[in-house]
């Protein structure tokens, strides 16, 4: 495969990818949730699931400290989040969800679906397998 601009690369086709697949996912969950972004909500659900850090999550999500902080401080402005520090060590914070949070993972989750039923419509399973493997590799290369 040749390539004769950086506009027909592999990577830049992965980069226009997500963008296109965030511009879809952001403009369906507005219709159900209107002030709540990408992020935010991939956040709720990522705490839901797992017991991390504030900064383990901000790995998770892509995001440097600064950002996630900015982020977290919003989610918490529109009552999303609680954040209250750990009663065995001081210095650490706890994110915890609230009610309004544990609500709207409920009505985003039929929303994710149908984003990822949206975007990976046409694609057989035999085909997201040998994509992921390859992106797989692309990372491991990238992270050598």
């Amino acid at each position: 495969m040749k390539f004769n601009t950086p506009t027909t690369t592999v990577l830049y086709s992965i980069e226009e990818t997500i963008k296109a697949y965030r511009k879809l996912s952001q403009h369906n969950i507005s219709q159900i949730v209107p002030d709540i972004t990408v992020d935010q909500a991939l956040i709720l659900l990522l705490l839901e699931s797992n017991d991390k850090t504030q900064t383990e999550i901000a790995d998770l999500v892509f995001k440097d400290y600064a950002s996630m902080t900015r982020i977290v401080k919003l989610m918490i402005k529109k009552d999303y989040l609680i954040k209250t520090t750990d009663n065995q060590d001081k210095r650490k914070a706890k994110l915890e969800i609230t009610e309004k949070g544990k609500i709207t993972i409920k009505k985003l989750r039929p929303v994710i679906q149908i984003n990822r039923e949206t975007a990976l419509n046409t694609i057989s399973e035999e085909e997201l397998e040998q994509l992921y493997k390859t992106l797989q590799k692309i990372t491991k290369n990238c992270n050598s």
